[in-house]
């Protein structure tokens, strides 16, 4: 089967009905990349919320390259993946510089700036510009495995490219938007992942190789994952009147520059919490244990132990903040939100 044989049917379903999503509106260039970057690995209900906050503070390119860095991470607060707002803000300053404040309107173009990569360029690329060219994300993905009955891992990059090229070969002229984002809902709602396809549902089930087989729980292939490294470490809630102590984590590594709660390697027992307190030289007045979490990034688990710290004197090395500050002006990550709980 070629990949022509699916585009009306599967623009049919999409035209008579799909997602009211904000992002769907518009064929503005910038919302339509800001969607898609917030997208990348985040559900879509999680979404919604930030995006909308995001655009009212940051409504155009412009506004995101004066921004300053801390202000885009403040927005993103929560959502994860930091480095990816972070290359918003240096593609913004460079599409001000270089392309007078608008999104180049070509894949190509797209895809040399920071954070956009294949997927993406070709979002929106399609979308805002009309461009005949893919958009294969996991979801596409799937759907393109079952179709055909493609039962080599998709890991595989040579076999990711393949799967990229028939799904180029089916995108319309005059239509290549609505056949991206038709894929991608189809993937989302009907081929769906980590549960049964709903193949009664899909309008391409009389085209679909799996669903002919039996076989469509069974793709995509995948290669087994890694598991995930346990790390554990201990948090600190170090207070000083209505004062709490943040730190810069470094510039390297995981949640690399952001803010944090101070932390250490390792489960640190009460009286090694002290030591540790002492060696940053702060003096607790009160020492007491928090509920332990844990938190998951895609290759480290975190493990956490919390401790809250009362200290008279507000020691060097770190930035001490107001309730209103924490709330307004510092992004910290979801991580250590667990042991803000006591601060009420």
């Amino acid at each position: 089967m070629t990949g022509r044989a699916i585009v009306q049917p599967l623009l049919d379903w999409y035209a008579a009905g799909h997602r009211d999503l904000p992002w769907r509106r518009t064929r503005d260039p910038y919302c339509i990349w800001v969607s898609e970057i917030m997208l990348q690995q985040t559900r879509v209900e999680a979404v919604r919320g930030y995006y909308a906050r995001f655009m009212e503070a940051l409504p155009d390119v412009r506004a995101l390259a004066a921004a300053e860095e801390e202000t885009c991470l403040k927005l993103w607060e929560g959502l994860g993946y930091y480095s990816r707002v972070r290359n918003l803000h240096r593609a913004a300053v460079i599409i001000c510089q270089e392309y007078g404040g608008k999104l180049p309107g070509s894949y190509e173009a797209l895809l040399r700036l920071p954070g956009i990569g294949d997927y993406t360029a070709g979002a929106i690329a399609s979308i805002a510009f009309g461009e005949r060219v893919p958009a294969v994300d996991g979801n596409v993905l799937r759907v393109v495995t079952r179709l055909t009955g493609d039962f080599r891992p998709v890991t595989d990059p040579k076999v990711r490219a393949g799967l990229r090229a028939w799904t180029a070969e089916a995108v319309p002229a005059g239509q290549a938007g609505a056949f991206n984002q038709a894929m991608m809902e189809l993937g989302a709602m009907v081929c769906v992942p980590n549960g049964a396809p709903r193949c009664g549902s899909c309008p391409l089930a009389h085209l679909c190789e799996a669903c002919r087989a039996g076989t469509a729980a069974a793709l995509p292939v995948k290669q087994a994952k890694k598991p995930r490294r346990i790390e554990p470490r201990t948090v600190f809630l170090i207070c000083s009147g209505d004062r709490t102590a943040l730190r810069r984590r470094p510039d390297r590594g995981l949640l690399a520059g952001l803010w944090e709660l101070p932390s250490a390697e390792g489960a640190l027992d009460p009286a090694q919490a002290k030591a540790q307190l002492a060696a940053w030289g702060i003096g607790a007045a009160r020492l007491l244990s928090l509920r332990p979490a844990k938190h998951i990034f895609t290759h480290v688990e975190w493990h956490m132990t919390g401790y809250y710290a009362e200290c008279e004197a507000q020691a060097g090395g770190f930035v001490w903040v107001a309730p209103e500050q924490l709330r307004e002006a510092y992004a910290l990550p979801s991580a250590f939100r667990p042991f803000l709980e006591v601060l009420g």
